[in-house]
């Protein structure tokens, strides 16, 4: 048997031909690049690729040296696109996101729209966001209707719920940012404090019917199912809609489930306060415009991503940036319509689109997707 430190020793020769030979595959994939340049020609080229990964591949005998070889041969020619891609940068060849940098917004004649009647969620997250800036606002029955009106220009901005940390994602309005072409320009999170609200004079013995939006209804399932199984749950559009038909109807016997703010605004008593599941619920809403324009001290970055519908896809796409050094905090996918089993990725990554580990992510994204549009840097 042989000494295992010999066989070290013979091991790191062989690593150090490796690399010298991979050396050797990146200074050609430079020669390539150049090439690329001068002719126009796609970075990322799947046909010679995926025959290259067979004619490799056929070189040896069993199964596992054959995935092996795929494998390796896979990672050496991603790596050699990302070179490829950057130096198609630094020529100035990179995605042109269709975005302008701006260093700030001016909102003093800005009117924005909020989905649901007053006192909705999507209300105190428009002016914790604008404050006192924005020159005017309505609100509008859905969140559809809150994209038109900025499509149309009736509206400047909108204000659209995305995700909640108990309830999880707002899936319709993940579907209408892909929808719609429109920027994500801000964010704000809203801390969700759900109360019982009832008419003057009602308390919670009286209560048989309750009303609010589903995503609410589910972060106060476990409160209603431990104290209160045999309320008649009811769905609405919004939490602050049913806190406005509990004061339209006056009926004792009814209660909605909304903020404390909706107790003031419809005239309603509190019968019990902080109601929600998790006391740490929050809501993420996005500030939508119809202008593509990201502030210099940005650092998100939202994108909407299609990809191919095979072994790895998703693997070689999100390589752009771990290669790029990018962190990725959030991915979220949706069923692209008429399509069956394919999927369209939103991904949130850190990053501002003048950065440039960005722009040459996205100059790798751009060739090796199906297609990829950026959502917003904010």
């Amino acid at each position: 048997m042989r000494d295992l430190g010999d066989i070290r020793v013979e091991i790191d020769q062989v690593d150090k031909e490796i690399l010298n030979l991979f050396n050797k595959r990146m200074e050609l994939a430079c020669q390539v690049a150049e090439y690329k340049i001068a002719t126009g020609k796609k970075v990322y080229d799947k046909e010679r690729e995926d025959a290259k990964l067979e004619k490799l591949s056929s070189y040896v005998d069993d199964d596992f040296s054959e995935q092996a070889v795929k494998e390796l041969y896979t990672q050496i020619m991603s790596i050699s696109r990302k070179k490829q891609f950057a130096i198609l940068q630094e020529r100035g060849v990179s995605f042109d996101t269709g975005f302008t940098q701006v260093d700030r917004f001016d909102f003093s004649d800005a009117v924005v729209c909020f989905q649901g009647v007053q006192g909705a969620y999507s209300q105190l997250a428009m002016l914790a966001f604008f404050d006192d800036e924005m020159k005017d606002s309505f609100h509008v029955d859905l969140w559809r209707d809150a994209m038109e009106a900025i499509s149309t220009g009736k509206a400047d901005y909108a204000v659209l719920p995305i995700e909640n940390s108990l309830a999880g994602s707002i899936e319709e309005n993940f579907d209408l940012l892909s929808e719609y072409n429109v920027a994500i320009i801000g964010e704000q999170i809203l801390k969700v404090d759900h109360a019982l609200l009832g008419v003057k004079g009602a308390t919670i013995n009286d209560i048989k019917t309750v009303y609010s939006h589903p995503k609410a209804i589910a972060q106060c399932e476990n409160y209603i199912r431990k104290y209160h199984i045999d309320w008649d749950v009811k769905n609405l559009r919004n939490t602050a809609m049913s806190a406005q038909k509990i004061q339209d109807d006056g009926d004792k016997t009814q209660a909605a489930i909304g903020s404390k703010y909706n107790a003031v605004l419809y005239n309603l008593d509190i019968l019990e306060e902080s109601i929600q599941d998790d006391k740490n619920n929050e809501t993420r809403f996005v500030i939508v415009s119809k202008e593509k324009k990201y502030k210099k001290s940005a650092d998100k970055i939202s994108l909407c991503l299609e990809i191919s519908h095979e072994p790895g896809s998703l693997y070689r796409i999100l390589s752009n940036l771990i290669f790029n050094g990018i962190n990725m905090n959030r991915i979220e996918s949706r069923p692209i319509k008429g399509v069956n089993w394919q999927y369209r990725f939103f991904i949130d990554i850190d990053g501002n689109l003048n950065d440039e580990a960005v722009r040459n992510a996205l100059t790798g994204l751009k060739e090796e997707c199906v297609s990829i549009r950026v959502l917003g840097n904010y």
